[in-house]
């Protein structure tokens, strides 16, 4: 993996996003039918937020699996919204960026998911998932390994 290449060789462009006033049960829709964990939250094509699959877990614990339980998970999902339980204060990277400064960014804040921008809007997002799928594709050179 080449770490001065630009973000935008390893970043996902197929987001699937939700809007600040969309209830939680939006969320969970997501989180249930795609396997993502982290959903960005945008407003105009502007990002405002990002709910990670461990920030919605933790919304949620505390419930049991009953019927009772699960008649009042519904009714906390939608009365809820994105923008109740979204983090707000985001680190982002441009779209032009290298992949170094997104890497170091994963390190210095111990976080899993960045927003890509361009001109202010969202137009992708980089995972640690990204980065790891880079390297394991990468080729082994049996000369490298020998050293």
């Amino acid at each position: 993996m080449n770490i001065i290449a630009p973000v935008s060789t390893l970043m996902s462009t197929r987001l699937i996003t939700v809007n600040p006033d969309d209830n939680l049960e939006a969320v969970k829709t997501h989180f249930d039918e795609h396997s993502i964990h982290h959903i960005p939250v945008v407003r105009y094509k502007k990002i405002v937020g990002i709910i990670s699959s461990a920030d919605f877990n933790h919304f949620l614990r505390g419930f049991t699996r009953n019927e009772q339980d699960s008649l009042l998970e519904s009714v906390r999902l939608r009365a809820w919204k994105a923008e109740d339980i979204m983090t707000k204060k985001l680190a982002k990277v441009e779209v032009s960026d290298p992949i170094r400064t997104a890497l170091e960014v994963f390190k210095t804040n111990r976080i899993h998911a960045l927003p890509v921008e361009e001109n202010g809007e969202l137009v992708g997002i980089i995972t640690t998932y990204d980065v790891i799928c880079a390297l394991a594709e990468e080729e082994i050179k049996l000369e490298d390994y020998n050293r």
